[in-house]
């Protein structure tokens, strides 16, 4: 893999279009955005309590150009792309986290709170501003459970990837929850350990292991399979605020305030590397006395090749994973969150005045070396790969220690 060095290119901007009705502050702040994992819907928290859903991909005029979408009265402007139309989920509060679910088909003679018998359908669920979590049929717009527990902002969610229709929360009660959907959205764990509020939450690909990160310097790691703490990552000098997996679960990836992205291997707790921001003088105005750097979110794109990061220093950053220094740069006005679509290509950000952006992405070829390890790496552990009986140089390529 040679890495791009194209800039990102801005595709298009969606405003909300709706009139400010709230005073305080985080009224209107696009706080998640979310592909599906098939990349048919994106949902974006555009702020006034209210989450949009659009089918995907936007129209061919709208990714040539940025573009305005208005809402009138309480219902979305909806537009027909074969059976899937715009749609917007009045949710009652700010909404502040985003998960997307495939609800698998229910068996003739069961009975299925979410979809029609036989036929699979997409679920999303919403945190919600007053501790709730609302989760949705995207199709219909159905609210089909309102989950009750936490006792203050529900900042995000994550879905185990298997579709057991696990649902994991982190909240500023500084708890994760983890609920079952199949079991009509039943509490089945409360994970305590976090003195401050938990900002993130991520599932690894291979459903093993859980990791949040809060208003600490350090991020937990947790089995998925226990519910235990397996081990804190420490290595930040300020709270880490944002954490994701790889493609193949073998790397984890830990954003900070301190304005680093560590990249560790989850099953020894080793930093393998430290991406550092440096601020570009041209696009910072140091007239603030923010700290300009401090990073908001972090996620890797689907290939794992790649790593994209939003800080407060106005830059989108898309990083090769062998590099310590970025391959391409986009300036972006007071970015909260990043996600790369499902099967490449583009990259989706929000932004506190409560817009979404797509920028174009490298689009890789994955080497034929990358591609087998990483088809190893799905179902091997670090341990695992460790002992094989195989070269010290092959075991430190398949464990990410070299590129």
């Amino acid at each position: 893999m040679k890495p791009s060095g194209e800039e990102p290119v801005l595709l298009a901007e969606l405003k909300p279009g709706r009139p400010q009705r709230y005073d305080w502050k985080s009224s209107c702040e696009t706080w998640s955005v979310a592909f599906s994992p098939d990349g048919a819907w994106f949902a974006w928290s555009q702020g006034h309590c209210v989450v949009k859903l659009i089918p995907w991909p936007l129209e061919e005029t709208e990714l040539c150009k940025t573009s305005e979408r208005k809402s009138r009265g309480s219902k979305a402007e909806a537009r027909s792309r074969g059976v899937a139309k715009e749609k917007t989920l009045e949710c009652g509060q700010i909404v502040w986290g985003l998960a997307f679910s495939a609800w698998p088909a229910a068996e003739a003679g069961e009975t299925d709170p979410a979809c029609a018998v036989g036929l699979p359908c997409l679920i999303l669920a919403t945190g919600l501003n007053d501790g709730q979590i609302k989760v949705w049929e995207v199709q219909t717009g159905h609210l089909l459970f309102s989950l009750l527990g936490h006792q203050d902002v529900v900042r995000d969610l994550s879905f185990a990837p298997n579709g057991s229709l696990i649902l994991v929360s982190a909240s500023r009660d500084k708890t994760l929850r983890v609920w079952d959907l199949s079991r009509d959205g039943r509490q089945v764990q409360v994970l305590s350990g976090h003195v401050q509020w938990v900002y993130c939450c991520s599932i690894s690909p291979d459903c093993s292991m859980l990791c949040s990160a809060a208003g600490e310097k350090s991020a937990l790691l947790w089995s998925m399979r226990s519910y235990t703490l397996i081990r804190r990552l420490e290595g930040h000098q300020s709270s880490v605020v944002s954490c994701d997996f790889s493609p193949d679960s073998a790397l984890l990836v830990t954003a900070s305030y301190d304005a680093c992205v560590i990249m560790w291997d989850p099953y020894t707790g080793e930093q393998l590397r430290t991406l550092r921001h440096v601020p570009l003088h041209s696009a910072v105005d140091y007239s603030s006395e923010v700290h300009t750097s401090s990073l908001r979110s972090v996620c890797f794109s689907p290939e794992g090749l790649y790593l994209a990061t939003v800080a407060d220093d106005r830059l989108l950053r898309i990083w090769a994973l062998e590099l310590r220094s970025p391959v391409a740069f986009a300036p972006m006005t007071n970015g909260l969150c990043c996600m790369y679509f499902p099967h490449g290509g583009f990259i989706a950000t929000g932004t506190r005045d409560g817009h979404v952006q797509f920028w174009s992405a490298p689009r890789v070829l994955s080497s034929l070396k990358h591609l087998c390890r990483k088809a190893l790496r799905t179902f091997l552990t670090t341990y695992q790969v460790l002992a094989l009986p195989i070269p010290r140089k092959l075991k430190e390529f398949l464990t990410y220690r070299t590129f």
